[in-house]
């Protein structure tokens, strides 16, 4: 459905409306998180609220009206732990150089995403892949979405524990998942945002929430230039710095493209979503941030009936609406949040069912995606292990008459990802 066709449509208006209210909650976190990681590379916690929250105005915008989808634009969890400590702490490059470095892998990406070598990519995918990407992915948000209720937290003796479950806001998120689970199984319409909304007033009353939001306020916005269009292009040809854009390069194009193919709606909407996303990664280096990538979280919208790209539209307009409420978003506890996810994530875990089980050459490669997404809370890492087993097997297996040149591609590009990962 166009755009234009979909604006006619009242009763799709209201439910895109309120996915792109939900989606917007769901990730709403990273205004605060990111700035925060950031921090770490130099980024001033004050001015990249800013970028966080303009980079992912514009990428919603232009993802909504460009590729009419329902996914969501932020600043990306997996690439600002890279851009802040593999390429500034580790690599000892300065935040100018690691903004420079995300604009360059970027303009890679846009070649890519706007030649017919984005849709050999996808199409060298095999379907069990896919399969394992939407399903790690699932499992990557019911870990955050457990994390967030406090139901697990690190082990003393293992790698999880349970949490304390008489934390007022554990019991809140419990309350939160029970009310949501009854409304999404009644097929109630905004069952999410109802969810999040009575899970936040209750977190009220009772006076629970998260830690206190930055100190900003829409008045800081006069000194967000020290920050825009800062990077630094004077060591582009050193090897540090070629050796990055590779990394961030992989970790842009696969990760986004896995991540659509794992939860589109519409297939046919890819190559659009796929370059909108290239287009603001691009822009979000020269605003001060880390890249922008399709929030895994952009789901939750999806889920609440989103399916247009005034899902995008709506949650990028509410971007612009928390730049003038940052310290509000306290009110909204991560236990209100934790729930939807948590659901999302377990609706997306049906893809295990796509995969043929009895076949260990096309079960084994997805296994590692669907277990190592979570586990190194990475969608990128999940993918070249994946990736690079899948060839492999198929090749020990006698039957590489099943591989595609795209696939061979695609393992080696990861192998080599792999390699540089641990030199870097």
């Amino acid at each position: 459905m166009r755009l234009r066709e979909a604006i006619r449509d009242k009763n799709l208006i209201k439910r895109e409306i309120i996915a792109g209210i939900t989606g917007f909650f769901a990730i709403s976190y990273i205004i605060i998180v990111n700035p925060m990681i950031l921090k770490d590379a130099g980024i001033p916690t004050d001015l990249s609220v800013f970028a966080t929250i303009i980079s992912s105005l514009i990428g919603c915008l232009i993802m909504g009206f460009w590729a009419n989808a329902p996914v969501i634009l932020t600043p990306g969890m997996g690439v600002n732990a890279f851009f802040t400590y593999t390429v500034v702490v580790s690599m000892g490059l300065s935040w100018q150089e690691a903004l420079a470095i995300s604009m360059v892998a970027s303009v890679i990406y846009v070649l890519i995403a706007f030649t017919k070598l984005s849709q050999v990519l996808a199409d060298g995918i095999p379907d069990t892949l896919k399969a394992g990407i939407t399903a790690g992915i699932g499992l990557f948000l019911v870990e955050i979405g457990l994390e967030k209720a406090q139901l697990i937290q690190a082990g003393k003796s293992s790698i999880l524990a349970l949490g304390d479950l008489t934390q007022p806001a554990t019991l809140l998120a419990m309350f939160g998942l029970l009310l949501t689970l009854f409304l999404y199984i009644r097929n109630v319409t905004g069952g999410f945002f109802i969810g999040i909304f009575v899970t936040s007033l209750l977190g009220i009353l009772f006076g629970i929430k998260d830690q206190a939001s930055p100190s900003v306020g829409i008045g800081d916005i006069a000194k967000y230039s020290q920050i825009v269009g800062k990077g630094d292009f004077s060591h582009v040809f050193s090897v540090a710095f070629v050796l990055a854009v590779f990394s961030m390069t992989m970790i842009l194009v696969f990760e986004s493209m896995g991540l659509l193919e794992g939860i589109m709606p519409n297939p046919k909407k890819f190559k659009k979503a796929f370059q909108a996303s290239s287009i603001t990664s691009f822009l979000s280096g020269a605003l001060g941030t880390s890249p922008t990538v399709a929030a895994a979280e952009s789901a939750s919208a999806i889920e609440s009936g989103g399916r247009t790209g005034i899902t995008a539209i709506v949650a990028g307009l509410m971007f612009a609406v928390s730049m003038f409420f940052i310290p509000l978003l306290s009110f909204v506890p991560q236990a209100a949040i934790a729930p939807v996810i948590i659901i999302t994530g377990a609706l997306m875990m049906n893809q295990l069912s796509r995969i043929n089980m009895f076949d260990f050459s096309d079960w084994f490669p997805a296994f590692l995606i669907v277990v190592l997404i979570p586990f190194t809370t990475s969608i990128s890492t999940g993918l070249a292990f994946g990736f690079v087993a899948y060839p492999i097997l198929k090749i020990a297996a006698g039957r590489a008459k099943e591989l595609t040149v795209a696939t061979y591609v695609l393992g080696g590009l990861f192998l080599c990802d792999l390699v540089l990962s641990a030199l870097l």
